[in-house]
Formats: structure tokens, sequence, C-alpha cells
């Protein structure tokens, strides 16, 4: 079977291609980065599936600037919208299975449990907005495809993301304060990909939305005593507790999901 990866420089991306080079199979990927393949360019995805025939693309390619998403929208929506509807399209055309990689930012967070696949989307920042319309073309648009929602998204090795900012961190300065307004479930890109590399390599078919997460649910603050417990700095660094947030855009105040093992077929 023939894989592409877009936005193949990205955690998730670096991610899946390390488990392919320790994992020799049949399945046969193809990297692709934004600068050789841009979903928002549609003339050139067209040529690129005309050129090569895949069995799946799996897309984490994303806009994921939640801030600057906030006073620039139209850039998030560029990629996370239309660049996701374009590479529908041409999935569809292409017979081509496509495995996209969501957030839990499409929920507003009010809910008190756990966010479920048949809960009600209602985001509540532009990055979450722009996220759920590109959920909406892919069903529009496909019936073979899985939407994997996942949430707090970090890689030890690649990337740039919470994780690696605290351990950076906690070498150069004396004090953190780090928030508990915000609880979810930290998930680590190498769960998320192996997740994905099963639902290939069984052939399932049970298509449509799935929530993917590490299922620990925790705040911010919890995951950075995790982090820096992890790595032997907690006694390098004073962390301290923040009950307020200074963010430009509106988050989910609960983003915990549960993961699914059957999909919610729309």
């Amino acid at each position: 079977m023939k894989i592409l990866v877009t936005g193949a420089n990205g955690q998730l991306g670096k991610t899946i291609e390390e488990l392919y080079a320790k994992n020799k199979s049949n399945l046969d990927f193809t990297f692709v980065s934004k600068a050789e393949l841009d979903i928002t360019n549609n003339t050139e995805l067209n040529l690129f599936f005309q050129v090569n025939q895949f069995d799946y693309c799996i897309n984490s390619a994303a806009y994921t600037n939640v801030e600057q998403a906030e006073k620039t929208p139209e850039i998030a929506y560029k990629v996370n919208a239309e660049g996701v509807k374009n590479l529908a399209e041409v999935c569809k055309k292409t017979n081509t299975v496509l495995i996209h990689i969501s957030t839990d930012y499409v929920f507003d967070g009010q809910k008190k449990e756990p966010y479920t696949v048949t809960d009600l989307t209602n985001p509540i920042n532009e990055y979450g907005k722009s996220k759920l319309l590109g959920e909406q073309h892919i069903q529009n648009c496909l019936e073979t495809y899985f939407i994997i929602r996942t949430s707090w998204l970090y890689s030890k090795t690649y990337g740039k993301n919470f994780y690696k900012a605290i351990v950076a961190k906690a070498q150069t300065e004396k004090e953190l304060t780090i928030t508990t307004e915000q609880t979810g479930c930290p998930t680590n890109t190498v769960n998320l990909a192996a997740f994905i590399y099963k639902i290939i390599q069984t052939s399932n078919i049970n298509y449509g939305v799935y929530h993917f997460c590490d299922e620990k649910a925790m705040t911010w603050y919890d995951f950075a005593e995790q982090i820096l417990i992890e790595n032997n700095l907690l006694k390098k660094i004073k962390l301290v507790k923040s009950e307020k947030y200074l963010t430009f855009a509106k988050r989910p105040v609960n983003s915990v999901l549960t993961n699914t093992k059957i999909a919610l077929k729309y």
C-alpha cells in the first residue's frame, strides 16, 4: 500500500517517518513538506496525485498558531479549511482514503465530562472554527475518511511544543508560572502515530470521526510538573500555579476527550 503524509516536517509527520523507518513492512510511505506539496495550491495538488497513486493520505498539514489565527483568521482558514477541502476533493477523484488530524478545539469546553464523538461541536476561537470547517468539507465530500481529533499533541524530539518549551525554560529560568485554568489530555505523537499505523495495517473500513488521546486528564500545571519530574529538573526550578492564562484567543476550559474504539459515522 502507498501512503502519502502531508506536513511531513511537523512533529507528527516526523514521528510517523521515524516509526516507518523502524517498522519496514509492505507499506510504502511518501513524506512531503509544505515546500514540496502545498495543500492550498489546488493545481499543484491535483498534478501530484495524478502522477502518484496513493491508497491513503495522512494529512498532518495544519495552521496551529491559535493566537495568530485570532488576529489573522484568513491564514488559518486557507490551510485548515480550504486546503483540507482541496485534499478531500482530490482524494475522491483518486479513490484515496483520507486520514485527517483534527483537534479538541472544535468543542467549547463547557461540558464537565470528557467529550465523546457524539457531542455537539461549538468552537470558541478562529483556529477551532477553521478546523471544524475542514472536518465538514471532508464529511460533505468523502465517504472513505478518518477524522481523528486529538489533544495537546507533543513530541519529545520534534517540533515546537509545550513539552520541549518547559524542558528548555527549566535550563535557563528560576521560576515558571503555569496555568491551572485548562484541563486536557496531553498526547504523545508516538502513540498517535502508532494508532494511525494500526488503522492502515488492519485495513480498517469503519470510517468516520474518532477521538484519540493519551487519556490521562491534567492541567497545564500538572503537565509541566510531570515533564520536569521526567527530566529530573523539578529541583532546578520553582513551579508556580496560576488560575489565569493571559491569551488573546478564547480557549476551552475542558477539552478532555474520550477515546473511541468505534467511529461516529455521519
